[in-house]
């Protein structure tokens, strides 16, 4: 177990600043700064168990190198030792802190001299038509959960919204009549988002099935609720919907371990099959960085699949 940071050594106290830059002017996430923490956590415990000195002038390449066999041979909760991935996610938060630092004149090592690891390019997974539709059609509409998953899958598939976006809608923000709302997003961007003629009527019969005066668009319907309970313990968590998706991939048998996640890949991949721009697609999901956008493209672009199929086997082979 290796030994606890000194909470007031110079790394510790530029730690705590920094992660306050990121809450407060980068917007970022409880769940980024949360990780973020970790990340710069496990390095200052491994620099204390290490006897080295936690000043910014002791941030070097050969302590990184060391750092990085450290990491390399760290168990993980599998058994097996920590992912390429999961390693590269501690050399991106010691490079953004680095940056930060760099940015507020401190002398410290150049950021770019940690090298991310190579690892193998995400597959993205997506749920064809046939499969989407067969979601979509799970619940069981004799109940209002039943209509509640109806709705919030059909908004999920019409919106290519997160899970921490779709929970956090409340009914007031909703126009259903022009079909589209404002969200405040990952990284505190503000987007347009528009739902489909479909997903507007499920969405309209659920919430017409209710008769309580409760804020957010989706709510709990087990357990104690009156009138006096607060709205935000009545809202559902993404964690609950995370669950509720995967009852229905179980109940129709889907080969695909479909989560919130997935529809969201499958709204982007729906919409560039059918000859969407990316520049587009890439606002609807609120991305920062085309690049994010663009792990989409090698199994949908339409442009090349048409090529392929008007010219491939034409030339007499």
């Amino acid at each position: 177990m290796p030994a606890a940071a000194r909470p007031n050594s110079e790394i510790a106290k530029k730690t705590e600043e920094f992660l306050e830059y990121l809450q407060v002017e980068r917007g970022s996430s409880p769940l980024t700064v949360r990780n973020y923490r970790h990340y710069l956590n496990r390095f200052m415990n491994w620099l204390s168990s290490e006897g080295i000195r936690q000043d910014l002038a002791d941030i070097n390449q050969d302590v990184i190198r060391q750092y990085r066999v450290y990491l390399a041979q760290l168990p993980d909760r599998k058994g097996g030792n920590l992912s390429r991935r999961t390693q590269g996610y501690h050399a991106i938060a010691l490079r953004s802190f680095l940056k930060w630092l760099i940015k507020n004149d401190y002398s410290v090592m150049a950021p770019d001299k940690i090298e991310l690891p190579k690892v193998t390019e995400r597959q993205v997974k997506f749920l064809s038509g046939e499969q989407v539709d067969r979601l979509l059609n799970a619940p069981s509409l004799s109940t209002i959960q039943g209509k509640r998953d109806k709705a919030m899958l059909e908004v999920l598939f019409s919106t290519g919204l997160r899970v921490s976006e779709l929970v956090k809608l409340d009914r007031d923000k909703i126009d259903l009549d022009r079909r589209e709302f404002g969200i405040i997003g990952k990284g505190g961007r503000a987007r347009v988002v528009f739902l489909s003629t479909r997903a507007a009527d499920w969405l309209q019969k659920y919430l017409d099935e209710r008769n309580d005066r409760y804020k957010p668009v989706f709510i709990r319907h087990k357990g104690k609720l009156d009138p006096t309970t607060p709205d935000e313990k009545t809202r559902l968590t993404p964690r609950s919907v995370q669950r509720m998706i995967k009852k229905y991939v179980r109940k129709i048998k889907l080969p695909v371990d479909a989560t919130p996640h997935v529809l969201r890949h499958s709204f982007a991949t729906d919409l560039l099959m059918a000859g969407a721009d990316i520049r587009s697609v890439q606002e609807m999901l609120g991305h920062k960085n085309i690049s994010t956008t663009q792990i989409y493209t090698h199994v949908t672009n339409k442009q090349l699949r048409d090529i392929h199929a008007a010219f491939h086997g034409k030339g007499g082979r």
